[in-house]
């Protein structure tokens, strides 16, 4: 099963006690998650995401906050009751809203049923262990900015991009994504979220040190390559004689102990040295070899 399985598996058994949150998630998954037609005069609630187990939630939420039971559809009376029941419904206009009204959204307990019904209605979240990416759906602009400003309360700032025929509200921030399993109440999921993200980021500082000693490898091997072939070429054009007792010295010692590391190099001279001594002596050495390839061109 993918992340997102798993995080929707935990949330469909997941039920406020306060029937106002009931009735905030049951909004929501109506609203991102159902089509409401007319047939004639008669409205009709039809499911249109989800599978099998979303519909068991949306039918358990309809039963705990109203007297409709053992439905398999939800039409005529029963549906203009719960829309009524979920403020779907405009008494004023009577027709169907396609935003939620604010009262249900008044208590942060209620702001959380309602995100976890969005989720749960259309929402997916990426494997953590490819990227991470959290998504909703809605279906208009409105419904979405609804949504985002939601999010908001909680101090998630999320973005909102308009698709072919609708729009979603995305969190790309993998302690964001944390943050919003938690508002939601998938705490196994969040812990699963957690161990991943700690895993990729020891992988990661482990790449970037291997990274780190590889390139400093590197910058030292070419260091060595470019000190002997410097002394080479003075030997090989004025000889090693010409150049004062202290170059002369560190310029055989180099000769004879190549993959030697600066700090114990220094160990080998008659008076040894520290690495900075070494290290001088040595850019001493490279100097007097370029100002010998700039006479010779």
């Amino acid at each position: 099963m993918s992340f997102s399985t798993d995080v929707k598996d935990e949330l469909y058994t997941r039920f406020n006690k306060a029937r106002h949150c009931r009735v905030a998630e049951l909004a929501a998954i109506i609203s991102f998650g159902c089509d409401i037609k007319r047939d004639g005069d008669k409205i009709v609630l039809m499911p249109v995401t989800g599978g099998e187990r979303l519909r068991k939630k949306y039918f358990s939420l309809i039963s705990k906050t109203t007297d409709i039971r053992g439905k398999e559809i939800i039409e005529g009376d029963d549906a203009l009751k719960v829309l009524r029941v979920v403020k779907l419904y405009d008494e004023t206009l009577e027709d169907e809203t396609d935003y939620i009204d604010g009262l249900i959204l008044q208590q942060p307990c209620c702001k959380r049923a309602y995100i976890r019904g969005a989720f749960l209605a259309s929402g997916t979240i990426s494997d953590p262990n490819k990227s991470y990416h959290f998504e909703i759906t809605a279906k208009t602009k409105r419904q979405a900015v609804e949504l985002q400003e939601a999010l908001e309360f909680f101090e998630i700032k999320a973005g909102v991009v308009s698709r072919k025929k609708h729009f979603a509200v995305y969190l790309k921030d993998s302690s964001k994504i944390v943050d919003i399993l938690n508002i939601m109440e998938a705490h196994k999921s969040l812990m699963n979220l957690e161990n991943v993200r700690i895993v990729k980021e020891v992988r990661g500082q482990i790449n970037r040190k291997v990274n780190c000693e590889t390139a400093n490898i590197k910058r030292t091997i070419n260091a060595c390559v470019k000190q002997i072939e410097d002394i080479k070429f003075i030997r090989d054009n004025i000889g090693l004689s010409e150049l004062p007792e202290t170059l002369e010295e560190m310029a055989i010692v180099r000769l004879e102990h190549p993959d030697t590391s600066l700090q114990e190099l220094g160990t080998f001279l008659k008076e040894p040295i520290g690495k900075s001594g070494v290290n001088h002596r040595l850019r001493r050495i490279s100097k007097i070899a370029d100002e010998l390839r700039e006479q010779e061109g």
